[in-house]
């Protein structure tokens, strides 16, 4: 759609449940007008050119009248702009899609819609119930819990507990007493397996289970708190044998992840898959070195060089970007030898084609320093870091191998999420922290300030001496049996 409107599903809250024409049209969007439970995940989908417009609706509070976003999708729809309407769920179930298409319509406003998974469905699936099932409910029914301020909830109690099937309840958390007692009255049995799923699919997710008889007093008595869905039937008595998602090993876990931004993707999605409930506060940041005269230098007599050492993925890329602009390729390195510190950097080198001629068994400085003393005979050049370790250099220098050692890039250390940061940590809400180099512990502790008290966070790191930095700090830490992101993952299983 060139311009218009599209009214695009969100789903439930677990952004790996965003369905693939949502994550096009999102990422094409030259205005969005966003809801409140849409997953920060989601939002940073959206281009950073982009105009967005927050229109959350809470319970009893609703600080952009549904009039004034129908009023804003017909402006900026009547622009030709690519218009889109994020809404959590599904934008026709209990979403006011309709209301707004209708507006749309009325005005002349092309308009297009892009399904969501709703939490109707998703958040029992997560709870493991499925909602219906040949033994226990061969019907389902959707209802809305919400009421009108001050007035009484429109439901047809009686119908619905003579059908007989399936109940689930959306925006209903306030109502749940009203709901139940209803229920209970129309004549459904007290006895009924009944649940409530607090923040379906998301890692903070809560399932509690109960007859239909007490749900709402157990509900009161854990405090739960919107979102919720609440499920009624015999399809909740499955709940435990196949609840998965409780099952998962790091499941409702808080770890912040602070890889450089550009390279937290991989590790934050794998925890998710595990269960945790992942926050990426990226710490460091890589700044290539410009202009950069010794690497020109380098660059244009590698013929020079018998080894070509990287030791870590950005420094690959950064030299890769070098020799581009240089007006060079892969065969600059005709010749070489590559050594990389470990399998990301090799991985790093792969993606151009070129495979490394040595990785030490143990990936730190040291040992491929000691590595390459075995191996090499003529100069070694070195892009690396700034800040790069002491252990590398001396072992050539204990070998007598030449070598020129070039700063091609600094770690800069970001702290744009100070204040949540700090105050989770003294809150003592983070359960673990992962740090893949010493350069991320030191971004973390310039994030959350020197004098924090980072005794009871648990440090997952990738290497001794990324634990040497974070023991110095008073962090507590686990080291991966392997400086791999495989093994970093497993670490922080076992612990946690």
């Amino acid at each position: 759609m060139a311009g218009g409107v599209i009214l695009v599903g969100a789903g439930p809250g677990d952004p790996g449940l965003f369905t693939v024409r949502g994550r096009e049209v999102l990422t094409q969007a030259e205005v969005v007008v966003y809801d409140r439970l849409v997953d920060p995940q989601i939002l940073a989908l959206i281009p950073q050119n982009a105009i967005k417009i927050d229109a959350g609706k809470e319970a009893g509070r609703h600080p952009v009248p549904q009039s004034e976003i129908n009023r804003m999708l017909v402006q900026y729809g009547g622009m030709g702009k690519r218009v889109v309407r994020l809404k959590g769920g599904d934008p026709f179930l209990f979403g006011r899609g309709g209301e707004e298409l209708e507006a749309l319509a009325e005005a002349g406003i092309p308009f297009e819609v892009v399904p969501g998974v709703t939490s109707a469905l998703a958040a029992p699936a997560y709870g493991g119930i499925p909602v219906t099932h040949r033994t226990f409910g061969s019907s389902l029914h959707i209802i809305t819990g919400h009421r009108r301020r001050g007035e009484p909830l429109e439901i047809d109690f009686e119908a619905l507990v003579r059908a007989g099937g399936t109940l689930v309840f959306l925006m209903g958390v306030a109502s749940l007493p009203e709901i139940c007692a209803g229920l209970l009255a129309a004549g459904l049995d007290p006895n009924t397996p009944a649940a409530v799923i607090e923040g379906g699919t998301t890692p903070r997710q809560r399932r509690i289970s109960a007859a239909a008889g007490n749900l709402a007093e157990r509900a009161a008595e854990c405090r739960v708190a919107s979102p919720a869905v609440s499920v009624f039937g015999p399809v909740c008595a499955l709940a435990d044998q196949l609840d998965w998602f409780d099952a998962l090993p790091l499941k409702g876990k808080r770890i912040v992840v602070t890889r450089s931004e550009n390279r937290a993707g991989t590790l934050s999605q794998r925890l998710r898959l595990l269960g945790a409930d992942v926050w990426e506060c990226p710490c460091i940041r890589t700044a290539p070195i410009a202009p950069c005269p010794r690497l020109t230098e380098a660059v244009e007599a590698l013929e020079r060089y018998e080894w070509v050492v990287f030791t870590s993925p950005a420094g690959v890329e950064v030299f890769w970007d070098h020799l581009h602009r240089r007006g060079k390729d892969a065969r600059a390195l005709g010749g070489r030898c590559l050594g990389a510190i470990g399998p990301g950097t090799a991985e790093a080198l792969k993606k151009h084609g070129l495979l490394a001629d040595l990785t030490p068994e143990i990936y730190d400085g040291a040992h491929l320093g000691a590595a390459l003393a075995e191996r090499a005979g003529g100069r070694v050049l070195l892009p690396r870091a700034a800040e790069g370790g002491a252990a590398l250099t001396q072992a050539l220098e204990r070998a007598g191998i030449p070598y020129d050692d070039i700063p091609i890039y600094r770690t800069v250390y970001e702290t744009a999420e100070v204040a949540a940061l700090q105050a989770a940590v003294a809150a003592g809400t983070v359960d673990a922290v992962t740090f893949t180099s010493a350069s991320t512990v030191r971004g973390f502790l310039a994030a959350v300030g020197e004098e924090a008290d980072c005794s009871k966070v648990l440090g997952v790191c990738i290497g001794e001496q990324t634990a040497a930095q974070a023991r110095q700090a008073g962090i507590p830490v686990i080291i991966a049996e392997e400086a791999t992101i495989d093994a970093l993952i497993q670490a922080a299983e076992k612990a946690l």
